[in-house]
């Protein structure tokens, strides 16, 4: 799967310093390789990193890999995209919801 060069790949030893420390929103989506709806949502995570990659961080945390933080977020059901400010989840989207995912960015960019 070919991604952005503006999807940052996040995982539990990056996660606070790249996504609760940073200085912009960030979008994670939360993800599986097995997951079909996940590739679904895929090219439009690319196409927001790409679009507001100046306004936004992007990036995609695959949730076998990283327990850690995919257990402190509850993360239950994917893909979850959850916007982050501040260190704080402002926004998330449940499910292969495009249009849910657009709004919420440009509610927050």
């Amino acid at each position: 799967m070919a991604e952005s060069k503006n999807v940052t790949q996040f995982t539990d030893a990056n996660f606070e310093e790249e996504v609760l420390k940073s200085d912009r929103p960030v979008l994670v989506d939360f993800w599986a390789a097995w997951c079909a709806p996940c590739r679904v949502i895929a090219p439009l995570i690319d196409e927001i990193a790409d679009s507001y990659g100046s306004k936004i961080k992007v990036g995609k945390f695959n949730v076998e890999e990283n327990t850690n933080t995919t257990n402190r977020y509850g993360i239950r059901s994917i893909p979850t995209v959850m916007l982050f400010k501040g260190g704080q989840v402002v926004d998330q989207v449940i499910g292969a919801n495009p249009a849910e995912i657009k709004k919420i960015v440009e509610q927050n960019t």
